[in-house]
């Protein structure tokens, strides 16, 4: 069973985690210096946490902490994001996380992007009613390089 529950201390270290597994990192390809430095990775969650307007949420599956979704961004330009450990992918569990965020944050259009080549997240933005709206390049700091993107909306 999925459910969604607001973050707390004691989920950093799983999400932690999750958010510097290099095999994770290299199939998301985007990520940011939290990914690769604990006291930035603390940083950041102090700073989205103390955040009015992001809506964060830890996922869990079974009781087990497996990721976080979000939504962010001013209301006409709001995205999403959300991280699951690589160890339950596969399972459905962030399509029903993102499922589940989607109908706390009613705010529309909401956006998402996901490396060109990441099957498995444009699927999951896919099966939440996201549709491709545009492709672009990008830098990507897990492959050390460009890479095309796509940009999905939900209207």
């Amino acid at each position: 069973m999925i459910s969604l529950r607001e973050m707390r201390d004691t989920d950093l270290p799983m999400l932690w985690e999750h958010l510097s597994d290099p095999a994770a990192q290299h199939v998301a390809a985007v990520t940011r210096d939290y990914h690769y430095d604990r006291e930035e990775c603390d940083s950041h969650w102090a700073r989205i946490r103390g955040n009015p307007d992001i809506l964060m949420r830890t996922v869990l599956a079974d009781g087990e902490v497996v990721g976080h979704v979000a939504a962010y961004g001013s209301p006409d330009d709001r995205e999403v994001t959300y991280w699951i450990d690589r160890a339950h992918w596969g399972r459905g569990i962030a399509t029903e996380a993102l499922a589940a965020l989607i109908e706390l944050d009613t705010v529309r259009p909401l956006h998402a992007h996901a490396a060109a080549d990441n099957a498995g997240s444009i699927r999951v933005l896919e099966k939440c009613g996201f549709v491709v709206t545009g492709r672009s390049r990008g830098f990507a700091q897990a492959r050390d390089g460009e890479i095309d993107e796509v940009s999905l909306t939900l209207n």
